[in-house]
């Protein structure tokens, strides 16, 4: 089981890499979307033998990140009209780069976690780690809105596969409070970048600035 959870996290931070690289938001969209599907499976690999909790954990996570909010943010997309993410700070060959490194150190930093080594078998830690500092880099580099809740999902991503390190203190019940205050967060998020499209012409977050004046 161990091999297939580990096969499993090395998909998905190879999809953290895609994220990074693509300037199409559509197709950014859909890596996070399949990222969080294949996530959904973990409650049902780790958590042996399988009860109700994990099997109800593991729809709502497929259903809300790979399903749901994608249709969210697609549709915020649409509504938006906008198809790139032109200007990144960081181009997305360097920030390919960036995130190969973080992974890296990811790797490396976990190795000195006890939590890490007391579940030496999996790469649920330096997966986590790579994860959440992936979300980062799409929420400090990117700046249309919904480039940057996408960052925010890969963040809570990392997050979701540091959770299942912690079952026996946070049960899944938590995990499920979690997935819901994720899916109104987008819901809000969603809601605000229609109002910023009607009211500005372009959805950079950078020209929000002009509120000031």
């Amino acid at each position: 089981m161990a091999s297939i959870v580990n096969s499993l996290l090395v998909v998905v931070l190879g999809l953290n890499l895609f994220a990074l690289g693509s300037s199409r938001l559509n197709a950014v969209i859909r890596i996070v979307a399949l990222q969080g599907a294949l996530l959904g499976f973990l409650p049902l690999l780790i958590h042996q033998p399988i009860g109700l909790a994990a099997v109800v954990a593991a729809v709502a996570a497929i259903v809300l990140k790979g399903i749901v909010i994608p249709i969210m943010l697609t549709s915020a997309l649409q509504r938006a009209q906008i198809k790139r993410e032109v200007e990144p700070l960081i181009g997305l060959l360097p920030s390919m780069i960036l995130g190969a490194l973080v992974t890296g150190f990811a790797m490396m930093f976990a190795a000195y976690l006890p939590v890490a080594r007391e579940h030496s078998d999996l790469l649920l830690v330096p997966a986590s780690l790579a994860t959440v500092l992936v979300g980062f880099i799409l929420l400090t580099t990117r700046f249309k809105a919904i480039s940057q809740v996408i960052g925010y999902l890969v963040l809570e991503n990392g997050i979701f596969i540091f959770g299942m390190l912690l079952v026996d203190a946070m049960p899944l019940t938590v995990e499920m409070g979690v997935l819901l205050d994720l899916f109104v967060g987008i819901f809000v998020v969603c809601i605000i970048v229609n109002h910023i499209n009607q009211a500005f012409a372009s959805m950079d977050t950078r020209r929000l600035v002009e509120l000031k004046e």
